[in-house]
Parts: structure tokens; sequence; C-alpha cells
């Protein structure tokens, strides 16, 4: 067995694990990963979203991703695969969800934005960017997470850990006692 053909067996495994065992988190939030590569991001973002109580991840246009950097934490977390954003975009929609995507030429920085309960926030693949037009969905507010330095962009699991902090520790969040 490749190693291609084990992460598909043992993200078959989580999946149905995921199936059995997860429970939204406390947050009224939700992540949408559009099109991001199989490798280690998306496994490191369901781990952050545990971290960072999420409700939920949508995971679109991926057929399986390498669960091993979610650190046993894909069971926990509830995970949804889409074949297209549309049909993310549409269920959130019809659930009174307000989207985010993040553009480092948006006009509004993160912590500018005061993120209402239900907010979806979006992020696209790290070389090729969204899947969709940003035209067709006026919709999805642009925000940037600022920075300082030359580089374009951050790697897509960090600006996801700095997004969901961000939603948490506007809410209040304190870490439980001992937690640390």
């Amino acid at each position: 067995m490749n190693k291609r053909q084990y992460m598909q067996k043992t993200f078959e495994r989580q999946r149905l694990l995921n199936k059995v065992m997860s429970v939204p988190g406390p947050f009224p939030y939700v992540l949408i990963l559009d099109n991001l590569k199989v490798d280690f991001n998306i496994g490191k973002i369901i781990r952050s979203a545990e971290a960072f109580g999420a409700q939920g991840i949508d995971v679109v246009g991926t057929s399986f991703f390498d669960p091993m950097p979610a650190k046993g934490c894909m069971k926990r977390v509830p995970w949804t695969m889409r074949e297209q954003f549309i049909q993310s975009y549409q269920h959130y929609q019809s659930l009174g969800f307000t989207f985010y995507a993040f553009d480092s030429e948006a006009p509004v920085s993160l912590h500018e934005e005061r993120f209402p309960d239900n907010s979806a926030f979006i992020l696209g693949h790290e070389g090729f960017g969204f899947s969709f037009k940003k035209e067709d969905f006026p919709q999805i507010k642009f925000v940037k997470i600022p920075q300082f330095g030359l580089v374009e962009s951050l790697n897509v699991s960090v600006a996801a850990s700095i997004v969901m902090y961000e939603f948490t520790r506007s809410r209040g969040f304190s870490p439980p006692a001992g937690s640390l």
C-alpha cells in the first residue's frame, strides 16, 4: 500500500468516526474550505477548529485529505464534503449565515469587523484563490488580515487559526482553567 492509499484508507475510517462522534463547538461560526490541497492544511484547520470551538466545516471540491495533521480531531468536529462552493453557500444562506472571505486587498481589516453570530468564513486555495467569482456573490464580505513585511499572504491554516481566534476572542472566550 502506497502513501496515498494509506491516507485514503485512514481518511475513510476517520470519516465514519466523525458521523457518530462529532459534536458542534460552542461558537456560532463555520468554515468553508474552498478547494484546498489534500495534503496538510485541511487537517490542521480541523485541529484548530476543535481548539476554537467551531460548529462545523465544509470541505469543498476535495474527495479526501490527509487526516494525520488533525491529530485525532477529525472525529470530534463536524465536517461535510461538498462538490461545489454553491452547495455550501446555499446551505448556510438558508440558515441565515453571514459570509466572509479573505483578501489582502480588502478594505476592512479582521479586527475592525464585528462578526455576527452565524458567520461563515471562506478560505480559498493558496495558489488559485477561490473557485467562484466575487461578482457572482455580492453578499460575501471581504476582509483582510493585516500583516507586515513583504510576504503576499499567510498559509491558509495559519489564516484560519487567526480568524477563529479573533471570533472566539470577540465573544469573551477565555480558556478553561487548567487548559494551559
